[in-house]
Parts: structure tokens; C-alpha cells; sequence
């Protein structure tokens, strides 16, 4: 994206549409039970490596995906960095539109540790079919799904700055976070945002049938409210987070 190309009303489009990359990344994960034996450190015996198939998993493909310059895009955040080797590949000119201090902020170990403990028990059934490795990849592209538009919000917080720096930098110089994460709310905008996000979890995970009086219309391939929640208790208070810790950056 050019410069000229972030605006207020460009990011806003930008999270819009990462919300049906995360609610079609919740169908896939819900088309497999928990199979607990894939987050077990005790069922992969890998010489040389300490850890759950999950961890394996990812390890190696963002490994793989930092080999090929994925994380050379600033919009794009590792779960595990301090494993990746530099890239192969011929670098992109992004455009270098966020502070230098944008890259120290990763929170991708709190939304780990959410995904795991909080989220997953609420998408998925209980029980095991045997697709470990199905289950971890799964895993892997909610988890970026989620970080994504987690970190995204560097971008909202800058475009936000340049739009207002008035409104911003006496508490930016003042460290008061408070009243930063108040400037940053807008519960009207969070309640839409809730709304049209379980909207469409309740629309693309119908079960769709050519003949119009099938009888399984209107069930859904996972509960469309966890969608909702999951936006109401981690994404948005998470990229607010992300902004506040930005924005305390800012004037560096």
C-alpha cells in the first residue's frame, strides 16, 4: 500500500475485509474437534526439538515463510522470531509508512496464550479424529489471521496521528495511557464492528443447498456469537493495546 493509499478510510477497508479472512479461518479450525494430542509436549518425539506438534508446526513454516520475505512486510508479525533466519529472497520496497519503534511491538505471545486457553474451547467440540497435523495448520492460519488484524493497529494509530498530532501529543509526552486508550474508543464503532462481524460467520458458515426448502438451512458450521466474542474480549481491546503502545513510541 503507497503512502498516499493510508488513510483513516483505507485502514478502516483493510480491517473490514481481514474480518472474513479471521471468520473463514474460524470454519476451518471448526471442522476438527480439539485433538488435545496436537498441543501435548509429551506426543511428538522429534530429536532436537522441545515442544507440542503445534509448536513444531509453526516453528517451521514461519521459518520457511521468513526464508521467502514474509516478515519483511511490516504488516506481518512472527509468533516466533527470535527463530527465523533472513530472508532469500530480493526485498520489497514497502513503504516505510510506520515509526522505527513500530518494530519492538509484538504482543503475539498474549493472543498465543488467549487462542489456546480461551478461544479454542469456546470454537471447537471436544473430541479426537486422528488430524493432528490438519489441526496445527488450522491453528497456524488463525493465529496469523488474528495477529494480523491485532497489529494492524500500528497502521490505524499512525493514520490517526497524522490526522489529529494536536489531540495526541500532549499525552503522548505525558505517558498517560489512560487518557490515550479513551481518545482511541469509540464504543458506537466496536458495537458495528460486533455486529457485522458475527453477521458474517452467521452468513459464509451456512450450509448452502441448491433447493431453497432444504431443510438444513440456517445451521451454521460453528456458533457465529464466537466470532462476536472473540472480537469484544481480544481483538479489539488487543489492537488498542497495540495502538497505545505505538503511539507512547510516536515521538521517539
Amino acid at each position: 500500500m503507497a503512502t498516499a493509499e493510508y488513510t483513516l478510510d483505507s485502514v478502516r477497508k483493510a480491517l473490514v475485509r481481514q474480518e472474513d479472512t479471521i471468520v473463514f479461518a474460524l470454519i476451518e479450525r471448526a471442522k476438527f474437534p480439539f485433538n488435545s494430542l496436537t498441543y501435548d509436549h509429551n506426543y511428538l518425539q522429534i530429536p532436537g526439538f522441545c515442544g507440542s506438534l503445534v509448536d513444531f508446526v509453526v516453528n517451521n513454516t514461519e521459518g520457511v515463510q521468513a526464508k521467502a520475505g514474509r516478515y519483511k512486510n511490516p504488516e506481518e508479525n512472527p509468533f516466533f522470531p527470535e527463530n527465523l533466519l533472513s530472508s532469500l529472497v530480493p526485498s520489497y520496497p514497502f513503504t516505510q509508512i510506520l515509526h522505527p519503534g513500530a518494530a519492538s511491538i509484538n504482543i503475539n505471545k498474549s493472543i498465543w496464550k488467549i487462542y489456546f486457553h480461551d478461544l479454542l474451547p469456546l470454537l471447537v467440540a471436544s473430541g479426537d479424529d486422528g488430524n493432528y497435523a490438519q489441526t496445527a495448520a488450522s491453528d497456524l492460519s488463525l493465529l496469523q489471521a488474528i495477529s494480523k488484524r491485532v497489529h494492524y493497529g500500528k497502521f490505524v494509530a499512525e493514520v490517526k496521528f497524522r490526522e489529529s498530532p494536536q489531540d495526541y501529543e500532549p499525552l503522548i509526552r505525558a505517558k498517560d495511557t489512560e487518557g490515550l486508550m479513551k481518545l482511541l474508543t469509540f464504543k458506537s464503532v466496536e458495537e458495528m464492528v460486533k455486529k457485522r462481524v458475527e453477521k458474517k460467520a452467521v452468513v459464509f458458515g451456512q450450509e448452502i443447498s441448491l433447493n431453497s426448502n432444504d431443510d438444513k438451512k440456517g445451521k451454521s458450521k460453528f456458533d457465529p456469537s464466537v466470532a462476536s466474542q472473540l472480537y469484544e474480549k481480544w481483538v479489539i481491546p488487543l489492537t488498542k493495546e497495540v495502538q497505545v503502545e505505538y503511539l507512547l513510541r510516536r515521538l521517539d
